[in-house]
């Protein structure tokens, strides 16, 4: 028996690290864990870059909250690209969790796990893995629930969660060799009283200022061009910039404005993906 998990990426609104508060929206960007369980130990297999230890700690605190002794084999893979500032990590921790824990609850007839205890198990094992340094509570919870998730990230409290206006998401990836950026967490905290101000526009609904002011303010603490954004914006766009600590840029489109959008990405050395915005979070498929 197999169990198969997707789960979506997310794009953020707020970064929580300069005040411990964040917004996040699931995208239709993916990574797909597919589990079944062995008589020998846990193997971890992946398509792309995904990250094995990771996965690994993944399984083994679902088979630590269940208490019982198995085998698991995982193989996951991803059209999400990493570390990107895009959740890959966080998308990665929920589908191999909730692939895992459904196939033990199933297969030893045990209670399955709530999705509260999914997603807390999901982000300890990111903070574990090495791959978060604050557990990315806002990143997680959009990707476990879709929509949009805003958060207090130092309490694992949502403190809203709605489906996000459907709308076209154009990702601007820069070339990486063309990066001069450093993720300085001084400089972001610096910055904290004018997140603040982002982040409560958020909590008001709304959410495209929210996120181009979050967005060009990082890119000024992290180095990024904020020019980016702001031809975005000029082209149309409802809303652009910065995702996480980059380097990827998020622009958030109409139908009418979308191709103009594209088109002034597509000025700046590296690639654009077009996807849509994900409510559904994460599912077993």
């Amino acid at each position: 028996m197999k169990k198969t998990v997707r789960s979506p990426g997310s794009a953020t609104v707020i970064n929580a690290i300069s005040t411990g508060s964040g917004s996040a929206f699931g995208i239709q960007l993916y990574v797909t864990a597919e589990v079944q369980l062995t008589s020998s130990e846990i193997e971890c297999t992946s398509e792309r870059r995904v990250n094995p230890k990771l996965m690994e700690i993944c399984v083994n605190k679902v088979i630590q909250h269940y208490s019982i002794d198995t085998g698991v084999k995982v193989h996951t893979d991803s059209t999400l690209p990493v570390a990107s500032g895009l959740s890959s990590s966080s998308a990665t921790s929920n589908a191999v969790v909730m692939a895992t824990s459904s196939l033990i609850a199933e297969e030893f007839d045990l209670k399955p796990m709530n999705d509260m205890e999914i997603l807390n198990t999901a982000i300890d094992a990111s903070l574990e893995a090495g791959v978060t340094i604050t557990g990315a509570f806002d990143d997680a919870s959009a990707s476990y629930f879709g929509g949009l998730t805003i958060t207090n990230n130092l309490e694992r409290e949502i403190i809203q969660r709605n489906e996000m206006e459907k709308q076209n998401i154009l990702i601007y990836m820069p070339d990486r060799k063309s990066l001069t950026a450093q993720s300085n967490v001084n400089r972001m905290k610096l910055l904290s009283p004018l997140v603040d101000m982002a982040y409560k526009k958020a909590i008001q609904g709304d959410i495209y200022e929210a996120l181009t002011l979050n967005g060009i303010l990082y890119s000024a603490a992290l180095g990024f061009d904020s020019n980016i954004a702001l031809d975005a914006l000029e082209a149309g766009a409802l809303a652009s910039g910065l995702s996480g600590t980059g380097p990827s840029f998020v622009a958030v489109a109409t139908d009418e404005c979308s191709d103009r959008v594209h088109e002034a990405l597509n000025n700046y050395p590296g690639r654009v993906i077009a996807t849509q915005v994900d409510n559904n979070g994460t599912k077993v498929i």
